[in-house]
């Protein structure tokens, strides 16, 4: 019997006539390839158009997860509190519709390419940027999470697919992330300034 595709488990999540999923359910259906597929769906679920807050919670499986990648962990970990947590699925069904498509297409387009790339130090970095850029994806920073999910998601797939090009775009992308994130936080700095002085011109 066949492995089913990363996007085939994505959808079946929302298929699912249960009215709630956990954590650990989705650890389980992924098996082998928990770790980078983990990192892959919230990666992406950290693109979207979510409430204010969500990518706080979000973020929380790839800040622990990484850390494990980079570690060399074989087997991934997280606390039971979090992989026992109930989702209600409705709430999930319209994203895990939307991700399944996308993760298709990324899939065909993706193959095993520049391989020494993933030897286990090379894995290890790409834990030790995720990290990073889960850590920027915890601070309720507005439009803040698109461009460091996206880079969690485009390494997430690297590593699942074994793609070495796919590796230097994301290694680009979070260099990318951390300069955005370097001059938004300068904007928001000097933005703060001015309306100090601003106001301390009218006392």
């Amino acid at each position: 019997m066949s492995e089913k595709s990363l996007a085939d488990v994505i959808e079946g999540f929302g298929e699912d006539v249960s009215p709630t999923l956990t954590v650990g359910e989705m650890l389980d259906a992924f098996d082998s390839r928990a770790f980078g597929a983990m990192l892959l769906v919230f990666g992406l679920l950290n693109t979207l158009p979510l409430p204010p807050g969500s990518s706080t919670i979000l973020s929380l499986p790839i800040l622990f997860l990484a850390p494990q990648i980079a570690m060399g962990a074989d087997h991934p970990w997280l606390p039971r509190k979090l992989t026992d947590k109930p989702l209600k699925r409705d709430d999930m069904r319209g994203l895990f519709r939307r991700l399944g498509p996308v993760v298709r297409s990324m899939e065909l387009i993706t193959r095993p390419r520049l391989r020494p790339m993933f030897a286990p130090v090379g894995e290890r970095a790409i834990g030790v940027v995720c990290t990073l850029l889960a850590m920027v994806l915890v601070l309720p920073i507005p439009l803040g999470n698109l461009a460091p999910g996206a880079t969690v998601a485009i390494l997430a797939l690297a590593l699942l697919q074994r793609d070495g090009i796919l590796a230097l775009a994301g290694y680009l992308m979070a260099l990318f992330s951390g300069g955005l994130l370097f001059v938004s936080a300068h904007v928001v700095i000097m933005a703060v300034r001015k309306l100090v002085s601003v106001f301390s011109g009218l006392f």
